[in-house]
């Protein structure tokens, strides 16, 4: 980001907080300044132990990303496997891509009450709220990158006697990574936006769970602070991931 867009970046933040502070003045909506004292509270001890239930930002923040990696994690490498299969199979792709385009059109939060039926467990039942919101956007983009490998790149591989396993880490995985990494940054977007109601409906600790219990409170700074923060960390997961984008894109 050049100067000027700093610049006008700061302007636009100026002129948000400003017209804030208007409608807030005339209404209940806490203001930008009790925002920022409740906000202090929460961020000048954020390993704070009270209990099981009254916990530390930073804990809250802990507990949302484990949660996040692990159904993530598990997601990927079943998405990236059988997306290796349906791209390297035109065939099989075809007759699977219905229920693929079926079921990824389904929120993973409309999976929760059957799921909860099924384990009879909060924390599994959004450990696979998450798997579910992962697995359809890497899956697809496996395929798709996987299925438009240049041939000359199997080629080389089939004479050079490659196994199975060389040639999926040494051709497969590095001409499809870009395309790979691309549906790994949609799927961990997806995950995040399904993991924060989730916890909220199913009070798994949290900041799903965070933002629903300040609600229950009727303490609207600290629901705000609470998006801000969901806001905050999804902006830092997707950054991480652009970053390793642009370390696998490449240009033949």
């Amino acid at each position: 980001m050049n100067s000027k867009s700093c610049l006008i970046c700061l302007l636009l933040t100026i002129l948000f907080l400003l017209l804030w502070q208007l409608l807030a003045q005339n209404s209940d909506m806490p203001t930008p300044g009790e925002v920022a004292v409740v906000s202090w509270e929460f961020l000048r001890d954020p390993l704070y132990d009270a209990g099981p239930n009254d916990k530390g930002i930073a804990i809250l923040i802990g507990y949302s990303l484990l949660r996040l990696v692990s159904g993530f994690a598990l997601a990927s490498v079943v998405a990236v496997v059988l997306g290796v299969v349906l791209g390297r199979c035109h065939t099989l792709f075809v007759a699977v891509n219905p229920y693929i385009q079926i079921l990824r059109s389904i929120s993973p939060i409309a999976w929760m009450p059957l799921l909860l039926y099924s384990v009879k467990d909060s924390e599994l039942t959004a450990f696979f709220v998450i798997f579910m919101a992962s697995l359809w956007p890497t899956l697809a983009n496996t395929a798709f990158g996987v299925g438009n490998i240049r041939k000359e790149y199997l080629n080389v591989a089939s004479i050079l006697q490659m196994k199975p396993s060389e040639k999926f880490f040494k051709v497969i995985l590095p001409a499809a990574g870009p395309a790979i990494v691309a549906g790994l940054k949609i799927s961990m977007g997806s995950a995040w936006v399904a993991l924060i109601p989730a916890e909220a409906l199913l009070g798994s600790l949290g900041l799903g769970y965070f933002v629903w219990n300040e609600w229950n409170n009727l303490s609207l700074p600290s629901v705000i602070f609470a998006i801000l923060t969901i806001g905050v960390v999804g902006v830092i997961v997707d950054w991480m991931f652009s970053k390793l984008a642009r370390r696998l894109a490449y240009t033949d």
